[in-house]
This record gives structure tokens, sequence and C-alpha cells, in this order.
């Protein structure tokens, strides 16, 4: 949601004044199937109603809920309405408004997997309307996509402007991938196929481009003579949760690192694209993707932890382990750090440490980019510690980007060091008065904007590689090492950069 300072900037005036001119998207239906689910009553509807009530989203649209849930019309719009509530307390909520957008609200109960549903209830509702903009968001597990789409076309819904939106994870390893993606490419096109990875939609990775690309100072710097590392931490305190039985099938390694820290790796590590096309930059990640180092038996245990939290404390309130939450004995991980090297020549050498985990000390997602120490230190020692220069890229929270350089300390009493941050901060810049990461995919589906998304090969190879990682870890029976809930994860998991002389940036 958005939030207005007490004293807005002339920037932020100037933002507020750009984004009460957004352009309203082309007419369009949606059918999200999955609609009672936590994911499309958390984040897919409320999205859809802040497009609209910022005027993106035009009154002939219709956003129809497909769920198997025995509900009428008027008992899905209050369902909607009463998650919206309890997700935005704050908000305040406008009978006429929320009324209007009501209007545009449809249900159909249908078993979408099964070959002997009756579809006619959403058959009628998008009939007449061929030519128009038509969206299948599948908000369900993706062992059904191939199933639910091949329903889809048997009932001749897949008209030319049809699209069709998967979520993550396509599959649990290459092979599933594969099948998700052949069943899905037998009744709509690639061109028609969008699969969302939602940090893709997030202001500040879409900005790692911008800031890569179209600043001068730091193209010629973006290599091995000038780097000295990359880190990458998508961090959460939150655990396992509710969702327990369904990570225990996945782990940290399928459900973060083999979507989202990947793409992000790729838009740090990619070659500047020859234009901000789609398949341009897709054509350029894929390259990234395929010149990783294999992690194989024999090398993982130098190049990754597994780990997996254990009891601990979250802001001072006791909380359970994973093992407990689960209910039973597991190995799954909830934490893993890896070493990873690119073998190209831009990157040859450069390590980026990557790691992700749940109950970890906070949520954060960020980007560090380490440069190399100065050859030589000119300051005496008693000046203070010379830190090198690092490029922040914070994600979430506070999304911003820092420059860290060491300056003078003015006053008297001789030569003093402090390291300090040049900082640009979302919030105090833009108002944070911007969409959020679904709503930016969203409104990126109805304008076919595939960049906001992962095509066939990219997903397929960043499975390839993680197949690798999953292979090696069962082959060296690597074990997951507990580590106290609301910590920053096991001990091995700082031994993997500190072995090399480098330690997590956790911040100053």
């Amino acid at each position: 949601m958005t939030r207005t300072p007490q004293h807005t900037p002339i920037a932020c005036v100037e933002n507020q004044n750009q984004a009460s001119r957004l352009v309203p998207v082309a007419p369009f239906d949606i059918a999200v199937f999955g609609a009672t689910g936590d994911l499309a009553m958390r984040k897919l509807l409320p999205a859809l109603f802040h497009r609209w009530r910022d005027g993106q989203i035009q009154p002939g649209c219709k956003i129809i809920g497909v769920a198997r849930a025995r509900l009428d019309r008027a008992g899905f719009i209050k369902s909607v309405k009463d998650h919206y509530r309890a997700f935005f307390p704050d908000e305040k909520l406008a009978d006429a408004e929320w009324d209007a957008f009501a209007a545009l609200l449809h249900y159909c109960q249908l078993d979408v997997v099964s070959a002997d549903a009756d579809w006619s209830c959403l058959e009628d509702l998008l009939a007449g309307d061929e030519d128009k903009i038509r969206v299948f968001y599948l908000a369900l597990p993706p062992g059904i996509y191939g199933a639910v789409t091949a329903n889809i076309g048997r009932h001749g819904l897949n008209t030319k402007n049809a699209r069709l939106v998967l979520e993550k994870p396509i599959g649990h390893d290459l092979a599933s991938a594969r099948a998700i993606n052949d069943a899905v490419g037998q009744v709509f096109p690639e061109r028609a196929i969008f699969r969302i990875d939602h940090y893709l939609g997030k202001e500040t990775v879409q900005n790692l481009l911008i800031l890569r690309f179209t600043n001068s100072i730091f193209e010629p710097l973006w290599n091995a003579n000038v780097v000295d590392h990359v880190q990458i931490t998508v961090a959460e305190s939150v655990g396992a949760g509710n969702r327990a039985s369904y990570y225990d099938t996945s782990g940290a390694l399928r459900d973060m690192v083999q979507n989202h820290i990947l793409q992000l790796l790729c838009l740090v590590a990619m070659e500047p694209p020859n234009d901000f096309g789609a398949d341009t930059i897709r054509d350029e990640k894929i390259k990234v993707l395929r010149a990783l180092r294999p992690v194989s038996p024999g090398n993982a245990a130098s190049l990754s932890v597994r780990g997996q939290y254990g009891p601990g404390a979250i802001d001072g309130k006791a909380v359970p382990g994973y093992v407990e939450e689960l209910g039973h004995p597991s190995d799954t991980e909830t934490y893993t750090a890896l070493k990873v090297f690119i073998d190209n020549w831009r990157w040859s050498g450069v390590p980026f440490y990557v790691r992700t985990g749940k109950r970890m000390a906070r949520r954060r997602s960020e980007i560090v980019i380490q440069f190399k120490r100065v050859a030589h230190a000119l300051t005496p020692p008693e000046a203070g510690h010379l830190h090198p220069a690092r490029l922040v890229i914070r994600l979430q929270p506070d999304e911003g980007v820092k420059l860290l350089l060491m300056t003078k300390d003015p006053g008297p009493g001789g030569m003093r060091l402090r390291y300090v941050p040049l900082n640009l901060s979302y919030a105090d810049t833009f108002c944070a008065g911007y969409p959020d990461a679904y709503e930016r995919v969203l409104m990126g589906v109805v304008r076919n904007d595939l960049g906001l998304f992962m095509r066939r090969d990219e997903v397929e190879a960043a499975w390839a590689w993680i197949d690798g990682i999953l292979q090696a870890w069962r082959t060296d029976e690597m074990a997951c090492q507990l580590y106290p809930a609301g910590t920053d994860g096991p001990i091995a998991g700082a031994m993997l950069i500190d072995r090399d002389g480098r330690e997590w940036f956790d911040g100053l």
C-alpha cells in the first residue's frame, strides 16, 4: 500500500503527478483458477482492486473467480471483501468504491481438472468477447497445470488473444518442468505463456537494468577486474507454518534458489543487451544460466551448505523448530548457502555468494556488489579501518540503493575515516507510491510485456543446474545443519564465505 510522508519532497510530488496519469490497460477478462485460495485472496484480487482504483482497469472488464468451493456470486464477493479487510486492516474502504469494483467480480464453481465438469458458467461469461484479451491465471498446484490447460483447450477458450499465467514452481525438477511445458505448449503458444516470478515485478529488481545500463559510471566497473565478489541474500523471518507440508516436498533450494535467486543473479551478471526487448533480455539471462559452474559430488561440501531451523526466538517470542511445525522428522533444508561461479570472461574467478532461509534474524532481500580493496593504503592505521566500496541494492523492505564509500570525518584532530552511504531511498524519493510486484506483473500480462516473465528455456536451464546440486547432496549424503530460529543460519553458512577471507554484509 502507498503511504504519504508528512513533508512531501518536490521529487515526491512529481512522482505522484506521474502516478495520477497512469494509462489504462486495454479491456480484458481474467479468470483466476483457485480463486478461493490464499494466493488469490491475499495477493491477486487485492492487486486487481488496487489497479482498478488507480484507473488502470476499465469498467468493461470481468474478473472471474473459479474454484470448487460452493459459493454463489454474492458469497464470493463477500469473501473477497472480508479477506481484503483482514489483509489491509489499516485501509479505509469506501462502500461506493468497493461496490463499483465488485461489479467486475463474478464466480464459477468448477472442478477445472475433471474432463467431465460443466464449464458452461465460464463459457457463458466469456462468450461474445472472443477478440478481447483473455487471461487464465492458474493459482493452482503445478502438478495439475497440464490437465487444466487441456480442459481450457477442450472447451475452445484459448482464443487468439488468450494468455496463460503459471505460478512458480514450474515442476520440482528438470523432467517435471519439461512435462509441464510440453503439456501447456500443446494448447498455448510460447508467446502466450507467462511464467511468473513475482520478484521480476519488483521495482528495485527492474531498476537493476536501468542502474547498470543507463549510468556510464557502472558498466566499466562491472567485471572481474574491479568486483571482488557479489552477495545475494533473501532472508525470511517467518517459518514454514501452515505451508510446512508443501514446503517439505520442496525445500529452500527448489522454493527460492531455482527461481527468485537465480533470476536476481542473471540480472546482475548478464551482458549488456542490444535493447530492452523481452527476448533480448531473456537471451542474455540464458547465457548466464548456461555458464554456471556445476556443483557435483566431491565439491558440493565446499560450495554449498544445507540448514534447518530448530526452536528459537523471533522478536523475543519463542517459536518452534521446523520439525515441530511439520509434526514428523525431516531432512528438508530451510536454509541454503551457495558459492557460485560463472565461467565466462566477465566474471572469471569472481564468487557469487547466495543464501536464503526461513526463520532468520530479520526479513530482507538485497544484493551487494563488493568492489576490490585499494591496492595501497595511504592513510595511517590510526585513521581507521579501510572498508571496500560496496553497492547495496535493497529489494525489501525499505527499498533503495546505497553506495558505501570511505570519507574523511570532518573536524580537527588529525585524519579520521568514516564509512558512509550515498543513499537513494525509494520511500523518500518516490513516496512508495508505486504498484507492488503482483500489480505490476498482472498489468504486464495484459500489456503483453514478456520481459517480466520467464521463458521456457530459462526455467529448464535453471532446473538443470539445480538438479546437479540435488544429486550431489544425495550422493554425498549432506545432512542439514541445525540453526536456532531467529539467527542468520548455521555456522557453516558463515564459514562458507569466511574461508575466503570475506564475510556476509549485514549492514552498518
